[in-house]
């Protein structure tokens, strides 16, 4: 399938990423199990719509996930791509629990544990074992992953070793993605990030960050990548289902009635409310790219589409005035 050309936006002036990222997550088996000739199809149809910014971590599959996009990835030119992972959750053998299936989501034998580590060294380990499991020869962008309950040994230690590490060149960008945005406007102000990915703050739904990272962010030139833009899955859908569900629980009767209006406004532009929710974070001056989770071709296809899809600024204006979501268009 044929796509309109994404847009390419920069950090820092440096490193274009493609304004579609590819969310790497259901590689590692997420909720369900994927095959590796679906995960390399995935990638390529990717590749093929323009997408340039894959985004993995450890924690995703214990490992699978990196590997599975550092195989699709083997043969692209280095150059051509940016890779970003994670560090914060160093990947131990656990032979003792090796019959088991993983506890946190991921459809993958729990033959390696998962250790809580933002120590300096802690931080180097992780990213060797993150070159080796991806088989390249550098990462472009390292996050801090949900450093929630460890912010002063995450400001004290593990950014730090990440700054050390982008001054020796073996990565180029730095920052922290989590679901809140409280911690990272706080890393902002302590550290030189260089950027920050936020899951579900930044939605149709939650502009949560909106009081404190986003001004944060253009005030210290950080770019802001922006996830979990479904918030879980309920802007997922044209329509809201009954069961659906907003951050990471079953949506309550209230939240599911504002996505209701949400999508009702939507239909009244002719937009179906998944397409609005991909772009609407988009419109935010710092914001450089939305990352997707996307598991087959099929899943590509349609998050490019909805990226693509011309939306009237009449919604937005509309949205704005309704005070269901303000336009982020001209933020400061």
């Amino acid at each position: 399938m044929t796509h309109p050309t994404l847009s390419t936006r920069s950090i820092r002036g440096q490193l274009p990423v493609s304004d579609v990222g590819f969310g790497a997550a259901q590689l590692g088996n997420l909720n369900q199990e994927t095959t590796d000739d679906a995960s390399t199809a995935a990638v390529r149809a990717a590749l093929a719509a323009g997408v340039t910014y894959f985004d993995t971590a450890p924690h995703y599959g214990l490992g699978l996930s990196e590997q599975r996009l550092g195989r699709a990835l083997s043969d692209v030119a280095r150059d051509d791509i940016v890779i970003s992972t994670k560090v914060g959750r160093l990947l131990v053998d656990s032979p003792e629990t090796a019959e088991r299936q993983d506890d946190q989501g991921f459809v993958v034998p729990a033959a390696v544990r998962r250790e809580w580590d933002f120590s300096a060294d802690g931080v180097k380990r992780s990213i060797e074992a993150s070159l080796t499991r991806m088989g390249t020869d550098r990462i472009d962008i390292v996050y801090l992953h949900d450093p929630d309950d460890h912010e002063q040994q995450a400001i004290r230690e593990a950014l730090p070793a990440l700054i050390d590490l982008r001054e020796q060149g073996v990565v180029r960008a730095i920052g922290a993605g989590m679901n809140q945005s409280a911690m990272p406007a706080r890393f902002i102000e302590a550290h030189d990030v260089d950027v920050i990915m936020i899951a579900g703050r930044l939605t149709l739904l939650d502009q949560t960050a909106l009081a404190d990272l986003m001004p944060a962010a253009l005030r210290r030139g950080v770019a802001v990548v922006a996830a979990g833009v479904y918030n879980s899955g309920l802007l997922s859908s044209a329509r809201i289902r009954p069961d659906a569900h907003f951050d990471y629980a079953p949506a309550t009767a209230d939240v599911r009635s504002r996505g209701e209006r949400l999508a009702a406004v939507c239909r009244d532009h002719g937009v179906d409310l998944p397409a609005a929710a991909v772009q609407y974070p988009l419109r935010h001056p710092a914001v450089v790219s939305a990352v997707i989770g996307m598991r087959t071709a099929a899943h590509v296809d349609s998050s490019i589409e909805r990226r693509t899809t011309p939306i009237p600024d009449e919604l937005w204006a509309e949205l704005d005035e309704s005070g269901l979501a303000p336009d982020l268009n001209g933020a400061a």
